[in-house]
């Protein structure tokens, strides 16, 4: 991933470069931003609205799949760090018990292993908080459909970098600034590269690199890839 370093270091570098262009050469920048970004939240509103009404009984049924297989709510509702770096309730169906927090915080605190794999991916592979039913919508992408709202709504577009959580922030160190700069997505690079086979600073290098390529003609070739992603269902867990 040297071109996305070598992109990101030549976006901060022209960021604090002294302003040197001229007044209508702005104007006319801030005008192609303008419309590009108009442009791309049309797009956002299509899709969501389409895949609303085509998945609706999918929804329904993953949702009532949710409630009679397990105690707790059907949604899991989380704040992420959208555009701006500003907060939002983050939708997905829940996929595990509602007293993961304690059990996590119960394995960490017993298991080495555990502890050295939550710290390098902020995941686990073997996660005893997934309820039966959570394992079949993680492996298959579904539990995290309800975000078809959040697009809807103007929190996340199609396609962008995941939303992370507030303890991830450090983790992406100087590059935070390349997220926040886009709005998070259902898909993006870091789930058809492969999603959770890669390392965590490899996701955040691909967020970046993302950040800096945006179009709708790159979107939709994301877009693409996804469906197969998705169907061979490679680093979800």
């Amino acid at each position: 991933m040297q071109t996305a370093k070598a992109q990101v270091a030549r976006r901060e570098a022209t960021l604090h470069r002294s302003p040197g262009c001229s007044s209508g050469k702005a104007d006319d920048q801030g005008l192609a931003d303008w419309g590009h970004q108009i442009v791309m939240r049309a797009f956002d509103l299509a899709v969501s609205a389409l895949a609303l009404l085509l998945f609706l009984p999918l929804l329904l049924l993953v949702a009532l799949a949710v409630r009679l297989t397990s105690n707790g709510p059907v949604l899991f509702v989380q704040q992420r760090i959208g555009r701006d770096g500003k907060q939002f309730p983050c939708l997905k169906f829940r996929s595990m018990v509602v007293d993961a927090r304690e059990r996590l915080e119960t394995l960490l605190s017993s298991s080495e292993e555990a502890r050295q794999e939550w710290a390098r991916d902020q995941k686990l592979r073997s996660d005893p908080r997934i309820t039966p039913i959570g394992r079949i919508l993680r492996k298959t992408s579904l539990d995290e459909l309800p975000q078809l709202l959040n697009v809807l709504f103007g929190h996340m577009s199609v396609v962008g970098p995941r939303p992370i959580v507030e303890g991830e922030v450090a983790r992406y160190g100087h590059r935070f600034g390349a997220y926040c700069s886009v709005r998070p997505g259902l898909t993006g690079l870091w789930q058809v590269s492969g999603r959770n086979e890669v390392s965590y600073d490899t996701r955040v290098r691909l967020d970046a690199f993302y950040a800096l390529r945006k179009s709708l003609v790159y979107d939709f070739a994301i877009c693409l890839r996804t469906v197969p992603a998705v169907f061979a269902s490679r680093g979800c867990y």
